[in-house]
């Protein structure tokens, strides 16, 4: 596995990769690695002749009260697992290798990145898509893979994509969960033991809202009520930021059910801010 720090570098890397033709599947992540990338970076080695898993934690989506400073960067480890799940690059840039001292320019993706996390967190999409596309410029991916725990993320990097004609595909795979239903996250670190506990509150309270559709409940109110309710009681000391019955495209909330909808969430367990999601197709 080789390891790469400087941009140019890269770029030439995958240069070469192109002019030979090689499929380059790309994995972006801000390290602090678990089973939830390493099933995106086996994924990609099972379908690409090269897979390039990027870690890097990007300042530009945090907000001034945020966790960058905190965010866990255990690299060794990183490295290891990058290996282990089938990386062939790990590309590793410094702050300042990205954002030069005169960088200025901003990647906005509009209205999709204004609702949920965006108005949770303002000018975070706005961050996740700059990197985003200064990544796939320097990885020159055939393919891209993100996960679905960060949905509306996924939604707009796909967008982005598509919108400014990159040439690439960008997938989306399941969330990974621990046992009890907790999407594996790297900010779960910060729980501590009976946070850890209460945390599976929140996929019991969607998993709840998923089978009410199932069994023909159409109206997005009654359903959201249902989950709220039930997060309340599993999580008491708990802080419920949002938690949200949308059309899976558009991510707006609709009356009536319909097509395929998402189930959002956006929860604060002490200094812990965790989401989480289900995506329903409605019968």
């Amino acid at each position: 596995m080789k390891l790469i720090r400087s941009a140019s570098r890269m770029a030439a890397v995958a240069r070469r990769f192109r002019q030979q033709g090689r499929r380059v599947g790309v994995v972006p992540t801000m390290g602090a690695l678990h089973e939830g990338h390493l099933s995106l970076i086996r994924h990609a080695a099972a379908r690409n002749e090269v897979v390039i898993v990027t870690i890097f934690v990007n300042p530009l989506q945090f907000g001034p009260r945020e966790d960058f400073a905190r965010y866990p960067r255990p690299l060794a480890r990183d490295l290891r697992l990058a290996r282990q799940g089938g990386a062939d690059v790990v590309f590793l840039p410094s702050v300042q290798e990205l954002y030069p001292r005169d960088f200025e320019t901003i990647v906005d993706v509009g209205a999709l990145a204004e609702r949920w996390e965006g108005r949770a967190r303002p000018g975070h999409f706005r961050g996740v898509a700059t990197v985003v596309t200064i990544l796939f410029q320097l990885t020159q991916p055939t393919n891209a893979y993100v996960g679905q725990k960060d949905y509306q993320q996924a939604l707009i990097i796909q967008r982005l994509a598509r919108d400014l004609r990159l040439p690439l595909r960008v997938h989306l795979r399941p969330t990974v969960r621990e046992a009890d239903g907790v999407a594996m996250s790297s900010r779960n670190a910060y729980l501590t033991a009976a946070q850890r506990r209460q945390a599976s509150g929140i996929f019991r309270a969607l998993a709840a809202g998923r089978a009410r559709i199932r069994a023909g409940e159409r109206r997005a109110e009654t359903v959201a009520r249902h989950m709220r309710r039930l997060l309340a009681a599993a999580m008491p000391r708990a802080r419920i930021e949002y938690l949200a019955v949308v059309d899976a495209k558009t991510l707006i909330p609709s009356s009536r059910l319909t097509g395929r909808v998402a189930l959002l969430a956006a929860v604060r367990l002490g200094r812990t801010r965790l989401i989480d999601n289900l995506l329903v197709d409605v019968p």
